[in-house]
């Protein structure tokens, strides 16, 4: 783990993958508002992809473009607008294209999703839906791998405004217990799963994590990732989470400590109240 490794690389430390590399799945971060993530999903072998939360469809379509890809599925993370919002948009620029969601909230949702489903992008590209109600009742977290052993990437999770690094989403529609269960419910993901998140809100997570778990070296390292890089998702992995996000980490006594709680649950509400007023 980064706390016991800083004088060796980090294990789990995401790395940009090379086009030379063998890879049948690729994920290319797309900018959109002032802070939002979208997404391409794309099957190397068939060059084919899915947008995720595309709410902006020209970018997003500019980016497939610029990729020599084909669009063939939307994928919604939730139905805030900042996510959703370009769905409509989206069914009109790509006829016929399956757009997948949580719940009817999502517009021009054409295929529901719950948590297990399953379905593919292309040839080798599978995508697993994880229900990780909370921020949203809707909130789906997508797992995706490569079917092709041969593949170098480690398969990577959407978690729009679930997880974010070092942090987690608002508690809009949902409870702490919630909270905890689906973030819990993403640590069981390989270590190595990538990270793509829907904001890019790092280098604040990053201020009120050291607040409450001020001896945490790792947070550090984190802290030069997100400053060097201007685009952090994709730079971490569930592994490295689970050593600087203090929302998964809710059994260490720096957090303990920090909150005055002792039960996950009660940690759990504390944590997101000292974080919706931290001003740090």
């Amino acid at each position: 783990m980064l706390l016991t490794r800083l004088a060796r690389p980090a294990r789990h430390l995401a790395r940009p993958f090379s086009v030379s590399a063998i890879s049948r799945m690729k994920v290319i971060p797309v900018p959109v508002r002032d802070d939002n993530y979208a997404y391409l999903l794309v099957d190397e072998t068939t060059r084919k992809a899915a947008a995720v939360d595309p709410y902006d469809v020209p970018k997003v379509q500019a980016a497939a473009d610029k990729a020599g890809v084909q669009i063939v599925a939307g994928i919604t993370t939730h139905h805030h607008h900042d996510h959703s919002g370009g769905n409509l948009a989206f069914a009109a620029t790509f006829p016929g294209v399956p757009i997948y969601g949580g719940s009817n909230k999502t517009p021009a949702l054409t295929n529901f999703v719950g948590d297990q489903d399953e379905f593919t992008i292309g040839d080798s590209v599978h995508v697993k839906c994880l229900a990780t109600p909370c921020h949203t009742q809707d909130s789906i977290c997508y797992h995706a791998t490569s079917t092709s052993g041969s593949s170098s990437h480690p398969g990577g999770v959407f978690t729009g405004d679930t997880l974010f690094i070092a942090g987690c989403g608002r508690f809009f529609e949902g409870t702490a217990p919630e909270m905890h269960a689906a973030l819990s419910y993403l640590g069981t993901l390989p270590d190595s799963t990538i990270v793509y998140n829907g904001h890019e809100y790092t280098l604040g997570s990053v201020a009120f994590a050291r607040s409450v778990d001020p001896e945490n070296a790792a947070l550090q390292r984190l802290e030069g990732i997100a400053r060097e890089n201007k685009v952090v998702t994709g730079l971490t992995t569930i592994g490295n989470e689970k050593e600087w996000n203090p929302f998964m980490r809710l059994h260490t006594e720096p957090i303990k400590s920090a909150t005055g709680a002792s039960s996950d649950d009660a940690i759990m509400d504390k944590l997101r109240t000292m974080k919706n007023g931290f001003r740090g």
